[in-house]
Order: structure tokens, then sequence, then C-alpha cells
């Protein structure tokens, strides 16, 4: 096992190592010992991504660089428990949805078809054949192809996403609700407003190059452990991390990397963080706001004195639109404003400032602290706008740097999953297929459920994911979502979205990444698309959990051709015996893969060209483009003297809906999920004590109660008027309509809440 190919657990200080997380993540899901061997060969240079979060891997070599969330993922896929036909026909459907989602997850992998018998409320095998055959003739019954929801989990790869996505095309409708939405949506349509793409600008060598790294609402140790060894670098080296979050992350405190014998043998650590800033929960928008004002302040200082600027005026004037009209307003917000919106002190922002203005190159990083907001396409825009004052876009070791969640959700998005396409890539669809595809904008997630709510929805299609547990307003997502009249899940194992399901439903099991795929012309590899736009081929080394396994870009294509029947401009067979066909035809609809199979077999894929990191703008001036941010509240104002603005976060023993364990070490909370951060300032002012249960109440706009009961209080170091819980758990606490009106995406990190005493016992 050569160190160069596998990259143990990023561990904070204090934190387990590599083989003891490794070991406990393969123990719970009982992988036996030649199946860890055969985990551990598979990080020999032979193309594997970690089904995990979307970093990439270092000098993209495309060998499975794992960290402890990459083995647990894998762990989770490697185990030898099964949820097999026998064990499902122990347990009624109304039963399984009083587990909770640890315990059905801990079921096993899925082995065969399943079809939902409402007669013993139970789920019951089918063979493929018949699972087809009944899914195509509901949908054939639609009045409309928009009675149908297509959703995509950022798992699937770019070859079952393709196909997915002509499928539904094919079939007649733009509906393609996706995780994408509910995350970094505001990613997609914020970045290209402001720089022409909808994709960050950096690549990881950007990195060993900064001289400075600024992160808003990230907390890499938890979601992306990996970007953790980067930062080590470069805190060691000297250059300057500033971390603005409610929460003061352990990991970004400081760092013990197991791969680092001295660090290991002398129990000591490398501090990550320069300086960490503790912004309110919906602060970010000020903050930035305040360090903008003190950059253009010093900079009319340096001006004043006759001495060298510190903007890059040269780039300002001639890259970029709206300079004046954003110094304008900069400079009428008033810092009483700013610090009272941000949390922060005028001195704490302008020392932010001075750091940023002096350092010669700075990547600009950030997480869903900063898109699940109201106005959270704003949000990314107005940290674009830091960027441009300093020229930080298109220059080594300087960019824009999205930290995306899921493995491939960005590539998802570049091979035509979207509710809103563009006139040119459905032209070329058409060119590529011979059929004409649907011209108006389909659903994202928001309008989705808000259809469903309407009875304009019969059925919902789902290649991966969570749906039911991850969007928000849970209770009123899962009541419609009960009223459909089909529901479908391509899956790995069971959750809590087959148990909320429509009148007539499917679970299709598919083959995990890990696992070997064979196909007509033998085995196939598929590729994914990393948070920095680096595309790479993985293919698996596992035996299949079952040999009733189907691949999913096989499912996919199977269920189309019993849906649409026979087309010779789609020949669904042809696609599905050799992947390179695929490949094929996603390079014939976008033009930017091209010599996609010749390419990912060089060692470490290649990289989708960004026309911003080379400073080309297609924007409609032509040029970057600044944004007035108007206000300073990412969220809509809250008058109520009980508000505490909520934000939901993951544990560290979490991957999006996923749970490894119930306990959280990085923030001491240990065999439970239902708890309540808030700081002892806020507790002594509503009369609360450590331990106590409490219920979360949404200060609605809507007139719905929106009330969970069982918190447990848990002091914890947070500014004033904030308080954090676990998503997906605190998620029916999201209304519907909190939600960014650019976006869509919902805003999972600031919903006003009370904080109500239960009576004991109750």
């Amino acid at each position: 096992m050569s160190k160069s190919r596998i990259r143990p657990y990023h561990s904070p200080a204090g934190g387990w190592g590599s083989l003891e997380a490794t070991g406990r993540a393969l123990a719970v899901q009982g992988v036996a010992a030649s199946g860890t061997a055969t985990l551990l060969r598979m990080n020999q240079p032979q193309g594997f991504d970690c089904p995990g979060c979307a970093w990439p891997d270092p000098k993209h070599t495309s060998s499975f660089e794992f960290c402890e969330n990459g083995a647990k993922a894998m762990a989770w896929e490697a185990t030898v428990k099964r949820c097999t036909p026998e064990v499902l026909a122990k347990h009624t459907v109304a039963e399984l949805t009083t587990w909770n989602d640890y315990d059905l997850e801990m079921l096993g992998r899925l082995t065969h078809p399943m079809r939902y018998d409402a007669a013993c409320d139970r789920y019951l095998p089918v063979s493929w054949e018949n699972a087809f055959a009944d899914i195509a003739q509901i949908l054939s019954e639609f009045d409309n192809a928009d009675q149908a929801e297509f959703y995509t989990s950022g798992r699937a790869s770019n070859e079952a996403a393709f196909l997915f996505q002509l499928f539904a095309r094919a079939f007649g409708t733009n509906n393609f609700p996706d995780c994408s939405n509910m995350c970094h949506e505001p990613t997609s349509v914020g970045l290209p407003q402001s720089l022409g793409v909808g994709k960050g600008t950096v690549l990881l060598e950007d990195f060993d190059k900064a001289d400075a790294i600024l992160i808003f609402g990230q907390n890499p140790g938890t979601n992306s452990p990996r970007m953790m060894t980067p930062l080590r670098d470069a805190a060691r080296r000297g250059a300057a991390i500033l971390s603005f979050n409610p929460f003061r992350e352990r990991a970004l405190e400081r760092f013990q990397a197991p791969q680092n014998p001295i660090e290991m043998l002398s129990l000591t650590s490398t501090p990550i963080t320069s300086r960490f800033f503790q912004v309110r929960v919906g602060g970010d928008a000020a903050a930035l706001k305040g360090m903008m004002k003190a950059c253009i302040a010093m900079d009319d200082a340096a001006v004043a004195a006759d001495e060298a600027r510190l903007l890059d005026v040269n780039f300002i004037q001639g890259h970029t639109k709206g300079y004046e009209a954003l110094a304008e307003d900069l400079r009428a917000t008033s810092w009483p404003a700013i610090e009272r919106a941000s949390g922060l002190t005028q001195a704490e922002l302008e020392d932010a400032a001075r750091t940023y203005l002096h350092a010669e190159s700075a990547i600009l990083v950030y997480g869903m602290g900063l898109t699940q907001h109201h106005r959270g396409t704003e949000n990314v825009r107005l940290l674009t706008n830091l960027a441009l004052l300093r020229g930080n876009v298109g220059r080594p070791g300087a960019g824009i740097c999205p930290v995306r969640g899921h493995s491939n959700v960005q590539g998802n998005r570049t091979v035509g999953i979207t509710e809103k396409p563009t006139t040119e890539f459905l032209d070329r669809l058409r060119a590529a297929f011979g059929f004409e595809p649907p011209r108006h904008h389909g659903h994202d997630t928001v309008q989705a459920i808000e259809a469903m709510q309407a009875g304009r929805i019969r059925a919902f299609v789902a290649l991966g994911g969570n749906f039911a547990t991850a969007v928000p307003d849970t209770n009123l997502s899962q009541r419609v979502m009960r009223n459909l009249d089909l529901t479908v899940t391509i899956s790995t194992k069971l959750n809590r979205g087959h148990l909320v399901h429509g009148r007539e439903a499917y679970i299709l099991p598919c083959l995990a990444r890990s696992e070997v795929d064979v196909q007509a012309s033998g085995p196939q590899s598929i590729t994914v698309e990393d948070s920095m736009s680096m595309v790479h081929a993985s293919a698996g080394r596992n035996a299949p959990a079952s040999e009733h396994l189907l691949s999913e870009s096989a499912i996919v294509a199977d269920l189309a051709r019993a849906t649409l029947g026979s087309n010779p401009d789609i020949p669904w067979e042809e696609l599905i015996a050799d992947y390179d066909r695929i490949r094929d035809a996603i390079e014939a609809v976008f033009p930017i893969f091209q010599g996609y199979n010749a390419r990912i077999r060089v060692p470490g894929g290649f990289h989708l060209t960004s026309l911003a990191r080379e400073r080309i703008w297609a924007t409609p001036s032509g040029k970057a483009e600044f944004i007035v941010y108007e206000g300073l509240d990412e969220d809509p104002h809250q008058d109520d003297p009980e508000a505490l603005w909520l934000t939901t976060m993951r544990s560290h023993d979490q991957y999006n809906t996923t749970l490894y364990s119930h306990s959280d070490r990085y923030r001491g909370v240990f065999n439970q999920r239902m708890v309540v951060f808030i700081n002892e300032a806020e507790m002594d002012r509503r009369g609360l004590h450590a331990g106590e249960r409490v219920a979360l109440e949404t200060i609605s706009t809507d007139g719905v109660e929106r009330l969970l009961k069982g918190f447990k209080v848990v002091p914890y170091r947070l500014p004033d008027g904030c308080c954090g819980a676990y998503y997906p758990e605190a998620n029916p606490l999201v209304p519907l309509y909190a939600h960014d009106p650019q976006s869509g995406t919902p805003s999972y990190k600031a919903v006003p809440v009370r904080i109500r005493r239960m009576a004991q016992g109750a």
C-alpha cells in the first residue's frame, strides 16, 4: 500500500487516526477482513473516485485518496449486510416508518427490485421486466409529461445523469428537481451573473500559491476533510487563513495530519486559521460589505497620501463593470449597522480587510453557509465583488472556490440536469437524437413540492438520493408525496424516501460505484467531475452485492426503452453496451467534452475549461460585473424579541442525509442528535439549563405551525441571537416559502425560531 496512493483520515488535533477510524467504519458495517483488503487494494492507480465529497484528488492522480469520511462511505457500500426480500418481508412499511434513518440504512444493501403491495403494506420482489413494464404503463397514462418529476442525486455518474435527462426530455418534460437546488444553486445562478461561468475558477495547485485563503460558511473538517491537507500546507508556509463562521469549527483551529509521523508521535498539530471571525447567523453579507467598505476606505487613504493603490485599479478599469455604484453604496453604509448585522466589530473587519489587501493572491472559499439563505445568489455575487476588488480571478493562487458537496453534483449539471435548459443545449440534443425536446422551463425542488401540493404531479422518479428527508418543510413535503400515483427510486440502500411513497412504488437496486460494472463490451468505467472541474474515470473493483443488481445507467436505459418504445435515433441498448458510446453522445451535445474518451484515459483526467480563469467574461457586458447588495440582511428581518436565528448543520459522523452514527465528537455530542446549540448568555436570558428538553417553533409568516419537540439544550460558543441544530432533523422547521427567489434554494442556514420550554415529562 503506497503512501502516495492512500491518504488517511484527516484529523483535527486530538482526533482519531486513520486505522482506527477506518476500522471502526468497516466494523460498524460488517465488512469482513477480506473486504477490507479489497477496499484498500482499490487505492492502487486503477482509476477510482471516492463516492463521498467532491474535493479533488492531490495532483489529480485519479487514485482513491480517502479520508475518514471516504472510508465510511466505502464501508457503507462494501457492507456484508443485505436488505433482501426476506428481510423486508418481516416488516411493514408502517413499522419501518417508525425506525430512525440510521437503522434503516443498517439493514444493508438492497438486492432485488421491489414493488409496494398495499394489501400487506410491504415491499415484495418483482422481476426487472415487470417493474419496467408496470412503470412504463403508469407513465403512459399521464395527460402530459409535466405530471412527472425526475430527481437526481449528486452521486450519479455523468453517464447515468446524461441518460436520465435524455429519457425525461424524450418523455417530454424539463422537470428536474435535483440536489443542487438544495445546496449550491446560488453558485450556478450567481457566478454566471458576475463572471459568466457557473463554477469555481481555481485548481488545487492554486492553494500552493495563495498568500491568503478566506473561508466563508464552510466546515471542511466535516464536509470535505481532504481539503484540510492543502490548508495545513498553506498555514505551514505562512499563508493567512481567515475563517468566517458562527461555529468555531475544531478542524479549522488546529489540525493533526496522521500521515505526518512527527506530528503523530509528538502529539503536536498545526494551527490552521490565522483569525476566526464568528459572524452571526445571516451575518456574512454584512461582514463582506464591511470588509469591502474598509478596503475602499484604505485605498482612498492611499490615494490621499499619494501612496500605491491597494485595489487592483487596472483590473477594475479593464475587466469590470459597476465599481462606482458599488463604492457609492459601501461608503453610504454605516459601521454601526454593519456591526449589528454581522456581529463583528469595525476593528475586526478592518483587520480582515488589511490582511486581504496585503495578500498578493487570495482564494475565496465558501460553502452552504453562504448559499442556503433567502439572498443566497446575491451572497455569492457579494463574495465575488471582494475578489474583483483585488483582481483575484484569473491568475495563479487566486480565485473563487465554491466547495460542492456530493462527488458528482457538479458533473450532473454539466451534462444536462437542469430545469432551465439553454436553447443551444436543446438544439444540440435535437440534432444528436432526432426529437424535439421541450422548451419551457421545468420545476426545481421547491417548485416540484408546490406542484405536488397543488395536485399537478402524479409521479416522482429518483436517480439516487433521499429526497423525502432532504427537503424543507418535511411534514408538508412528505404528506404531498404520499398522494402521488407513482414513486420510483434507484438506490443502493433503504432510506426514508422508500417509505414516503405513492400508491404504486418501486425500488430499483443499483450497483455501487465501488463495484464492477460489466456490460456487453466488458467492464465499464464511469466518469465524474469534482469541485474544480476535473473530470476523471472511475472503475469499481468489488464484486456486486447481488447478482440481481443493474447499473444506474442500465436501469435508466431499460426504463426509457420500456416507456418510450423503440427509437433508432436513441439506441439505448447500444449506449449501454459500451459506455464510451454514452461519452461520445455527451461530447456531441456538449463540445466542452471534446476528446472525452481519449482524455479520460490520461492519468488524472482533464480539466473542463473555465473562461473566467482565462479572464474571458461570458456576461452580457463582456466584463466581470459588480453587484450592489441593497441593505445588510441575508434573510427577512424579524422584530420578535424572542427570535433566535437557527442554522442547520451536519455532524462529523454524517454525510448529507446518511448517518454513520448518532454522535458528533467534534462538538462533544454522543449517542444523540436532537440537540439545540446555544450560548450561555442566551440560555440565561431564557432561564434554560444544560440538558433541559425544549421545543423549537418557527416564526412563520403563513399561519402554519411548525413545532418540533424534544431538543436537548447544549451550551456552545455561538454569537448572541443564534442557535444551531442538526440537518435533517430540523428540516420540518424550514418553511417551503423561505427560499432564494433567484435560485430556489431553501434557507436551511437561517430560520427564525422561538425556544419553548417543555413541561417535565413532555
